[in-house]
């Protein structure tokens, strides 16, 4: 019972910090192998899919109200995150990530030195393509983060944000709310996977849904209230998190 508690805790913290700017499963994933350190690593992190997938999704829709998106471009993506994280799951099955894990921590340090370096980043909404340009560019977005979330996973959020900020020209508080979406889309490709090979805990999934769902909420509300400054530097702070829990797990 007192697993159940501290689990459903974490889920709706993590909900509310994946919300703002993604690295929820910075806090959700250690507390399922907290809770449950003789579980299968597969089960825990298809547990902890099951929640995330519909706290994306919520924070998505909570957003939606300020940030307009435009589905030309955003439905082909989805479709790519879908594809991509798809095809990293099936790689697992011939590839070790072991080289990536050893280098995610350096390539986060240059994601947060980027981003602290320019202090305009990200600040102003000011998209750079068009048409079918954007659609093409946002989709290889999705097929390449998508992948690296089916092969890998952390701080998938995080590398939608900077993506979607660096290449496309968004501001912070856009580019979460399409971080959003694509990273709803990857977990359900995970998720679906998993599911199939029996790695869900369905039993605690409606706690950890329903907590995470709430977390998401207050997270997107507080986002749209202050703006892309507020997401910028919760962004700086998750991206901070990563490098020291990557580089900790890796070395």
């Amino acid at each position: 019972m007192l697993e159940l508690v501290f689990i459903t805790a974490a889920s709706l913290f993590a909900g509310f910090i994946d919300a703002i700017v993604g690295g929820g499963g910075l806090i959700l994933t250690p507390a399922l192998f907290a809770a449950y350190p003789a579980a299968p690593a597969a089960t825990l992190f298809g547990t902890n899919k099951s929640a995330s997938v519909w706290g994306s999704a919520l924070a998505a829709h909570a957003y939606s109200r300020q940030i307009s998106f435009n589905w030309r471009v955003v439905a082909p993506a989805i479709a790519a995150c879908l594809i991509g994280a798809g095809l990293g799951a099936f790689s697992l099955l011939f590839v070790s990530s072991e080289g990536l894990r050893k280098a995610l921590p350096f390539v986060l340090v240059f994601v947060l030195i980027y981003t602290l370096f320019n202090k305009n980043l990200g600040q102003a909404h000011a998209p750079r393509y068009k048409g079918s340009q954007e659609i093409f560019i946002t989709s290889a977005i999705g097929l390449c983060i998508g992948f690296y979330d089916g092969f890998f996973g952390p701080g998938t959020g995080s590398f939608f944000v900077f993506a979607l900020v660096r290449v496309l020209g968004y501001d912070f508080l856009a580019a979460s709310a399409h971080a959003k979406l694509f990273n709803a889309a990857t977990n359900l490709a995970a998720l679906l996977l998993l599911s199939y090979k029996g790695h869900v805990w369905w039993h605690i999934t409606a706690y950890l849904v329903v907590a995470n769902l709430i977390g998401s909420f207050f997270g997107a509300k507080l986002a749209m209230k202050h703006g892309a400054g507020f997401v910028r530097w919760v962004f700086i702070a998750i991206v901070s998190a990563l490098i020291a829990k990557t580089a900790y797990n890796a070395f």
